[in-house]
């Protein structure tokens, strides 16, 4: 079992993440810190509680993060996961979790000081507080086991630009600092995570259902699909989270990864070269089949879509 800190933004599939985090024997959930990106880092820290609490989660940590990106305003996408990022999800908290007094960036060098050689960070929002944490301890990368992002489009279009997908074209100076820093990286990108997907039948087949789970996944989706109208989304953070306690999930190509930050249309795109002797991995290929079946043993989700055959908008 490995030690893991999550930074997320929580909007629906972070929602979701975290309860699979949760629910998986690999990894031990000691911290959740958040940040600013589908939502801003107040609501995102509401509704990191709130999910902690609706899986009964209440006694792990949760750190506030940065409120904006290192250089830029910060741009949400209330949009893609509604106006409270839980697609208006009546999720009522009985109890409260703490939240710690100390900022998200020294947590997160806390705890991989602390757990030296055994930490794995989660990102699944933009890399912000990441990128603070680097400033506050240029080692971290030496001292962490291993980093998941789920963010880049390397072989496929972006999901906000046609070039760049959204947590890395949110704060692309924060993902260039972090992708530049040198850590064991695995990055779960828009070119695996679009192929495992949640439509409408599988929610259907959700209805009623009282496990934590199936109840939550009903909920917050309700924004998709009868707000916004799509067929289906794409589960991106819950196939990071299970890569993450299962690496063996993705196959991919070693390589050197460049995050584009000039003041132009590429802003945010991520470019890669392969070697051989590079720290990260740029994922792609899934076994969905295999992180569907962690989403049915451990969250008690159903599977459900194709993966579309043009690039979907950011979404849930």
């Amino acid at each position: 079992m490995f030690p893991v800190v999550i930074d997320v933004d929580t909007g629906v599939d972070d929602a979701l993440a975290l309860g699979l985090a949760l629910a998986l024997p690999e990894l031990s959930v000691i911290a959740v810190t958040t940040v600013a990106g589908n939502v801003d880092v107040d609501q995102a820290t509401q509704n990191t509680r709130r999910v902690l609490d609706w899986f009964g989660a209440v006694s792990v940590p949760v750190a506030r993060g940065a409120s904006q990106p290192l250089l830029r305003p910060h741009r949400d996408a209330r949009e893609f996961h509604g106006p409270d990022g839980l697609g208006g999800a009546m999720l009522v908290p009985q109890r409260s979790g703490p939240i710690l007094d100390t900022a998200a960036p020294e947590v997160i060098v806390r705890a991989a000081r602390r757990y030296a050689g055994s930490l794995r960070l989660v990102c699944l929002g933009p890399l912000t507080n990441l990128a603070i944490a680097l400033r506050l301890e240029p080692r971290l990368p030496e001292l962490v086991e291993g980093l998941v992002i789920m963010g880049g489009a390397f072989a496929v279009p972006g999901n906000v630009t046609p070039f760049a997908e959204f947590n890395v074209w949110s704060d692309p100076e924060a993902a260039h600092i972090v992708a530049e820093a040198g850590f064991r990286t695995i990055w779960v990108g828009l070119d695996v995570t679009t192929g495992v997907r949640f439509d409408r039948a599988a929610r259907e087949r959700l209805a009623g259902s009282d496990r934590p789970g199936p109840r939550l996944a009903y909920e917050v989706s309700r924004w998709a699909f009868d707000e916004r109208g799509v067929d289906s989304f794409a589960l991106h953070d819950p196939v990071a989270v299970a890569v993450a306690a299962r690496p063996d999930l993705v196959t991919g190509e070693r390589a050197f990864v460049h995050v584009l930050t000039s003041p132009s249309e590429l802003r945010g795109r991520t470019v890669w070269r392969a070697d051989a002797g590079a720290p990260a991995l740029v994922a792609q290929g899934v076994n969905a089949e295999a992180v569907y079946k962690l989403l049915r043993e451990r969250l008690g989700l159903e599977e459900g879509g194709k993966e579309p055959t043009r690039p979907e908008s950011h979404a849930p």
